[in-house]
């Protein structure tokens, strides 16, 4: 009879060792498999040294393979599909067709980081708010952005170094870039003459 147990045992470690791949137990479970499968062992060798043998050689061959047999077979099956995460769909990653369009359109306009990026965070580009990546530099929240390329959903960003001429205040330019010397007229010589020598 106690090779039925020990067989028992052995089963139970295997099945204990399949669910501490796909379970976080905090090494619960694997603890658990080891000691079922080092008591199977024992009690093979108490029943007979060529049974215990063979418990070993079938550990290291079935622990491998059951392992190997779960990573394959297990999520196929429905409740490995319910317990497992599955990869995200295609339409659940990429915009749209009409939504990438506009994301393209949007690659070398330049908008302000909402909040400090991480690099993730939201910008405003055209006054509306989008998920933005910097393109590896930190980027403070209200630093000036310009957008570099598109990835997925998601913009691609970087700091805006450059002075955007369509942004600049007219009214901080100096007055004579617009309007010209207000206190020479046409007709005025451009230069004074000098006070005439005496002939």
């Amino acid at each position: 009879m106690t090779w039925a147990w020990a067989i028992l045992l052995l089963i139970l470690g295997l099945g204990l060792a399949v669910m501490e791949v796909f379970f976080a137990s905090a090494g619960i479970l694997g603890f658990l498999a080891t000691a079922s499968i080092i008591g199977a062992i024992v009690l093979g060798f108490q029943h007979s040294p060529e049974f215990g043998i063979g418990l070993m050689a079938a550990t290291l061959v079935g622990v491998p393979g059951v392992v190997v047999a779960a990573f394959r077979y297990w999520p196929r099956t429905r409740l490995g599909r319910r317990v497992l995460l599955s990869a995200p769909r295609e339409q659940d990653v990429l915009p749209d067709e009409e939504e990438r369009r506009w994301l393209r359109s949007l690659v070398g306009k330049r908008g302000r980081a909402k909040c400090k990026m991480l690099p993730g965070g939201l910008v405003t580009v055209e006054g509306r708010t989008i998920e933005a990546v910097s393109e590896g530099q930190p980027i403070e929240a209200g630093e000036p952005i310009v957008v570099v390329h598109v990835r997925g959903k998601r913009l691609i960003v970087r700091p805006d170094n450059e002075p955007n001429p369509q942004a600049e205040d007219p009214l901080r330019r100096p007055i004579e870039t617009i309007l010209g010397e207000p206190f020479l007229s046409d007709d005025a010589p451009a230069e004074p003459n000098g006070p005439r020598s005496p002939n």
